[in-house]
């Protein structure tokens, strides 16, 4: 039997709006795809352990298409099934994991991310851990599971732990050697979203405003808006003095985000 590999979750959205490779860095949204599965097919075997095994991978599958589809209360059952057929089923615990965050209930999302790194330390799940570290206030903590993400030469998502640590360097006070790592990241993957939100807020917080703006506008075309990437964008465009351009984006955060905009109604800091 082929080698199973873990749940990718990319957690492609959110931290602090530049969005995370991963747990957002952002909050994970299975409606726009943040997961990814990349668990070989099912097999079938023959063997009382094998069928508990593929039970398992199956009741996975039903699962992650059920947090497809919203049904949080299917999804957690079924993971539970899988893991009631397989105890160290670590995809089971990033769907717990993702179901939970999307719940509310963050710390014990932190939890089921961690027991599946233990479970499976490949560059998925510790991707995911460190992400959720990082989006929960453990900045400093959570760098040294990006390193080990990278340490897996099976991983086949490096840029997204890579641009994951740059975001979560700069939250942890470090702008320096978050900005060099970004530039390595953009160097192999010059569309990563994360790497360009996080640019464009570097070069923002050091006055480089044109520098901001074309990371800033890369940002924005190369994935789906958030909220702090278009307050950062508009917070730009009044540093150089295009009021429309500005007003331009506060529309956009008004009509694409009403609940985030009505909250920032006072203005909001740079990301």
């Amino acid at each position: 039997m082929r080698p199973r590999k873990a749940l990718a979750l990319l957690l492609l959205l959110a931290l602090a709006g530049a969005g995370c490779s991963r747990v957002a860095l952002f909050k994970t949204d299975p409606s726009r795809k943040d997961f990814d599965r990349v668990a070989e097919p099912v097999e079938v075997h023959d063997t009382a352990a094998s069928r508990e095994r593929d039970t398992a991978r199956l009741a996975a599958d039903r699962s992650q298409q059920k947090l497809l589809e919203g049904d949080l209360d299917a999804a957690e059952a079924q993971a539970n099934k899988a893991l009631k057929a397989d105890p160290k089923l670590a995809d089971a615990y990033t769907l717990l994991a993702v179901i939970a965050d999307r719940r509310g209930n963050s710390a014990l999302a932190g939890t089921q991310y961690m027991r599946a790194a233990e479970l499976d330390p490949s560059g998925a799940t510790l991707n995911n851990y460190g992400t959720w570290l990082c989006t929960n206030g453990r900045a400093a903590e959570s760098l040294p599971w990006f390193d080990k993400a990278l340490q897996d030469p099976s991983y086949r998502s490096r840029t997204s732990a890579m641009a994951n640590a740059g975001k979560c360097t700069l939250d942890a006070g470090r702008p320096l050697d978050a900005e060099q790592m970004l530039r390595a990241t953009l160097q192999m993957d010059p569309n990563d979203p994360v790497a360009l939100g996080t640019m464009a807020s570097i070069a923002f917080r050091a006055g480089r405003y044109m520098e901001a703006r074309a990371f800033s506008e890369r940002r924005l075309a190369a994935a789906a808006v958030t909220p702090e990437a278009l307050q950062l964008a508009s917070q730009i465009e009044d540093k150089l003095g295009d009021s429309a351009a500005s007003a331009r984006y506060v529309r956009r955060l008004r009509e694409e985000f009403p609940g985030v905009a009505q909250g920032n109604a006072g203005g909001s800091k740079a990301p």
